[in-house]
């Protein structure tokens, strides 16, 4: 077996790999559902950012597919067996707080800042090149290498849907998507809405009417905003003492505007990832819990106090009754990503439960039903991707434990993560990078960066475990 430096070979393609970085990261690959066209289903950005990949694998000499302009891939190689990598384009919103154009790709301290610079524009560059540095040195495969590139990871994930309704499965593969060393265990996803129901009744009638509550647009992320419009019926001097002493007791920044008896209040927390929601502070819950201690009218009043009951200081399911654990994955955890209420519609609770590989997502259901049916709520949009596990002893990660240790000196321990990645498309399929340990995950926060010596190593890496997992059949 050839004994090659992957490290000098990257660092040959280092002005060019960071160019392309930034070329792409450039591009506001945004889910855009107001404005589609048949070439761009899910809005021009994402399209933009997929066309980009493609004509860039093309320029290169690989052979590019478009995928029904909702994915795509490039490919080399010859054999039976085809080897995936499966990367995503499009990034959550960019949200606000930032120190630089987040589309700006801007460079200093040895970092890249901007959004999708970790999750997942760098690393999706990082297994491209690696790609190239493989196919460039013409060394012998047996099988078949394949970037698959979607558009849809951040949201309902329709790319990977109906890239594989039309094509091929790898018989193995890794995303870079998430953490080194290796991810072969991903919870499950459960996203859905707690809808309060229009039936039940409550007739007590308070001081305060909630005209609208809302917080947050994405299951999978801890809202940082919440605004609630309130009708007072008397000067609420009070409320307003209340409210501020509340959000001073939780350190959080805040504001208030009182026009014609109307009162506008706004919080700001902290956003985080929702698959471990201890990482953020919930602007909606905290809003919400304020709310709930109110003389409010009865809708509103029985919307808060549920919301306050089974969601406030409780992200693992305890007071909804389906708290689990398991030694493979942790805890079950929860994650109220949208909250809303108005006296028209009422209350709602869109949400990620992601719960561990040995538990049943048909039992935590039944349970919740269970509740819900006392509490006049119900469950709607229900969307279930189950956990993802992969034995240790398989091939896929015995060998990318190898080309770890080697690359790095470190101890390839493997991990279980509550967020999802497309290796769990894949039957013998792991998360792998680009996160090393100890650096901070910064994805879908703002100012997110990608040191620059970590998308390099991971390069290499990517290249060596390419080569090593297509080397044999």
């Amino acid at each position: 077996m050839t004994k090659i430096n992957w490290m000098s070979e990257v660092e040959k393609r280092k002005d060019a790999l960071i160019k392309d970085t930034q070329g792409l990261l450039h591009i506001k690959s945004l889910l855009d559902e107001e404005n589609t066209t048949p070439e761009a289903p899910l809005g021009q950005g994402v399209k933009e950012a997929l066309d980009y990949m493609l004509q860039l694998g093309e320029k290169d000499g690989f052979t590019p597919k478009n995928v029904g302009n909702l994915a795509g891939h490039l490919e080399f190689g010859e054999g039976k067996e085809l080897l995936g990598i499966l990367c995503h384009v499009d990034v959550v919103p960019e949200g606000d707080g930032w120190s630089s154009n987040p589309y700006g790709a801007e460079i200093r301290d040895g970092k890249i800042y901007a959004r999708g610079a970790l999750d997942d524009k760098g690393p999706t560059m990082a297994a491209y090149y690696a790609m190239k540095i493989v196919k460039d040195l013409g060394l012998p495969l047996k099988k078949r290498v394949r970037m698959i590139i979607g558009t849809d990871e951040e949201s309902n994930w329709r790319c990977v849907e109906h890239y594989f309704q039309h094509e091929e499965m790898p018989a193995l593969g890794f995303a870079p998507d998430a953490d080194f060393p290796i991810i072969n265990a991903e919870k499950g996803i459960a996203d859905f809405d707690m809808v309060q129901q229009k039936s039940f009744k409550d007739s007590s009638e308070g001081e305060v009417e909630v005209v609208s509550f809302v917080s947050g647009k994405r299951y999978n992320m801890v809202p940082d905003y919440a605004k609630a419009i309130l009708q007072l019926s008397e000067n609420q001097a009070g409320l307003l003492e209340d409210y501020t002493s509340f959000m001073r007791e939780y350190d959080l920044e805040h504001s208030h505007q009182a026009e014609n008896g109307t009162l506008i209040l706004e919080v700001k927390g902290i956003s985080a990832h929702g698959m471990e929601p201890k990482n953020g502070k919930n602007a909606g819950l905290l809003l919400a819990e304020f709310l709930s201690k109110q003389n409010l009218q009865a809708k509103a009043s029985h919307y808060f106090q549920f919301v306050s009951r089974y969601f406030f200081n409780d992200s693992r399911g305890v007071n909804l009754g389906v708290a689990y654990s398991d030694d493979i994955s942790g805890d079950l955890t929860i994650n109220p990503g949208k909250l809303s209420f108005s006296p028209q519609s009422g209350g709602s609770i869109g949400m990620t439960c992601r719960y561990p590989v040995t538990n049943k997502m048909e039992d935590t259901k039944a349970k919740l039903d269970a509740l819900l049916i006392d509490e006049g709520f119900e469950i709607n949009h229900f969307s279930d991707s189950k956990p993802h596990h992969v034995d240790e002893k398989e091939f896929l990660i015995q060998t990318l434990k190898k080309v770890y240790e080697e690359q790095t000196g470190e101890k390839a321990e493997l991990i279980a993560i509550g967020g999802g990645t497309y290796a769990r498309s894949l039957k013998s399929g792991v998360a792998f990078g680009p996160l090393f340990p100890g650096r901070p995950d910064i994805a879908h926060q703002k100012d997110e960066y990608m040191y620059i010596e970590d998308l390099l190593k991971a390069t290499a890496i990517y290249a060596q475990a390419i080569y090593e997992l297509a080397e044999n059949e």
